[in-house]
């Protein structure tokens, strides 16, 4: 396990694995909202934020969590373990809900410096229309893998503890 490629919906989790797994086994943690978002939410253009995230994806061992469609392929290609957070919708919005207001008016670390939280309805609306089309994308981009990739599609947070515990230590 040296390069460790997790996707999901928003609020299923990615962020948070994706820090766990790095601490476990001591793999670097790369986020890709900071490349794509500038302070106060502003989006990078296309091309710098894919630009970004290849550069990225060229290191040697990571851990790298974020659903970039345009960079898929490019990081399958180089990626040893997938994983699927296929977490529930009402989960999801619950913890994106709870996210919001713990870190309200401040930035996440694991976000682009100046993207301070707040309440966002269209995100509440993305966030729950991910199991209509985000969703059975990411599980037609499982199905698809090549072999040489250990896939992991997990459910709950039953499925994502045990997943962790299989992990050993550094």
């Amino acid at each position: 396990m040296k390069r460790v490629m997790i996707i999901g919906g928003a609020g299923s989790g990615k962020s948070t694995l994706a820090r766990q797994i790095g601490e476990r086994t001591e793999l670097p943690v790369i986020h890709i909202d900071p490349m794509y978002w500038k302070p106060g939410w502003i989006k990078r253009a296309p091309a710098e934020t894919t630009a970004l995230v290849l550069r990225a994806a060229q290191r040697e061992e990571w851990v790298f969590e974020g659903n970039h469609t345009a960079t898929m392929s490019a990081r399958i290609e180089r990626t040893d373990t997938f994983i699927f957070l296929d977490i529930g919708t009402v989960r999801r919005l619950w913890r994106v809900m709870r996210r919001t207001a713990l870190n309200y008016g401040g930035t996440r670390p694991d976000m682009a410096e100046g993207c301070l939280e707040r309440f966002d309805w269209e995100f509440i609306k993305w966030v729950a229309g991910y199991r209509r089309n985000g969703r059975i994308r990411a599980l037609r981009l499982m199905r698809s893998l090549p072999s040489n990739i250990r896939v992991f599609h997990l459910r709950n947070p039953a499925e994502v503890r045990a997943f962790l515990e299989s992990i050993p230590p550094f």
